[in-house]
């Protein structure tokens, strides 16, 4: 693999990856207004108080007005709306100066764009986005728009400002076609499981029994397992494709690596919120938790073991 780098491309790259932030942030305020001020504020219907047969509705009965004369909430508001639309075409035009980031960071340097932290952290912000954009186009789930753009920026800002390295070739250990497939499965898992994430805090701060321009808590629970059980086989397909790369490379499938460790342990939690769901019956907040735990292993195996700790995997030029 020759050593020289594009400079153009890379500083390409960079900008492009750049732009990318300030394009998110904007998206993320119009998905902002248009949940604010584009959604009616509603209660879930198991809150909602049965009004008795012949009881008074007037105002000043002390009696619960039916639903039908309920007071109104504001009718949304048209320019909301188009402002959401608006943060719809940002995302995406987003998304392509995420993936044309990735892409020139790749050509650059001749190799797949994920040999380190802050490639890796770019690549998990795009999977995020792309799981967010695909789900969309099924599922009525654009309230989420504003909570994953902002995710997005956060996460390629702290790239940029944390841990980006200079464009360059990697140690040979990954000069593998095995990249390609390990850390690929890796992130869209992972992209699919920061959606889950994000769901499952959003749960949190949804109370049901006061007006929201959230989903009902249900809802967001559903599309928390939906997320979960999409990415959790294609997780144990990257654990496993990363034993098989392990045994090529050190001649051992298990070497009690942090990073090979952290990577269990998470798999071992989403089991866990998987079983207790399917077996125990968990639902609503429990089960949340369980899932939010297993989340915090998940960025604890992104970026906690490459920055704190140091074995076989600490090859991921973190800067000092």
């Amino acid at each position: 693999m020759p050593s020289e780098v594009n400079t153009g491309l890379a500083t390409l790259s960079d900008q492009l990856i750049l732009a990318t932030v300030l394009l998110y942030l904007v998206a993320m305020i119009g998905y902002a207004l248009e949940l604010a001020f584009g959604r009616v504020r509603t209660v879930s219907a198991a809150k909602r108080e049965p009004v008795a047969v012949g009881a008074s509705v007037s105002s000043g009965s002390g009696g619960v007005l039916p639903e039908a004369e309920s007071p109104r909430e504001p009718e949304p508001e048209p320019w909301a709306i188009k402002a959401g639309g608006l943060a719809v075409v940002l995302t995406w035009i987003a998304w392509a100066a995420n993936l044309a980031g990735i892409l020139t960071r790749g050509i650059a340097v001749d190799r797949w764009p994920w040999a380190n932290m802050y490639e890796f952290v770019v690549a998990i912000c795009f999977a995020a986005v792309t799981a967010f954009l695909v789900l969309m186009t099924r599922q009525p789930i654009r309230f989420l728009g504003a909570f994953v753009a902002l995710t997005a920026a956060l996460g390629l800002g702290f790239a940029v400002l944390f841990l980006h390295v200079q464009a360059g070739p990697v140690m040979p250990a990954l000069h593998s076609y095995w990249i390609a497939i390990h850390v690929t499965a890796a992130i869209v898992a992972s992209g699919l499981f920061i959606l889950a994430g994000v769901c499952a805090i959003l749960y949190l701060i949804r109370n049901d029994g006061r007006a929201s321009v959230l989903p009902s808590r249900k809802d967001l629970e559903r599309i928390t397992h939906r997320a979960i059980v999409i990415s959790f086989p294609i997780w144990t397909f990257a654990v496993i494709a990363g034993a098989m790369w392990a045994d090529r490379a050190w001649g051992r499938y298990w070497g009690w690596d942090p990073k090979e460790v952290w990577a269990f342990i998470t798999w071992v939690a989403y089991a866990a919120y998987l079983h207790a769901r399917a077996t125990a019956g968990w639902r609503g907040k429990a089960a949340i938790i369980v899932s939010l735990v297993a989340f915090a292993c998940l960025l604890f195996n992104l970026i906690g073991v490459n920055i704190f700790f140091s074995g076989l995997h600490s090859y991921a030029d973190v800067p000092n």
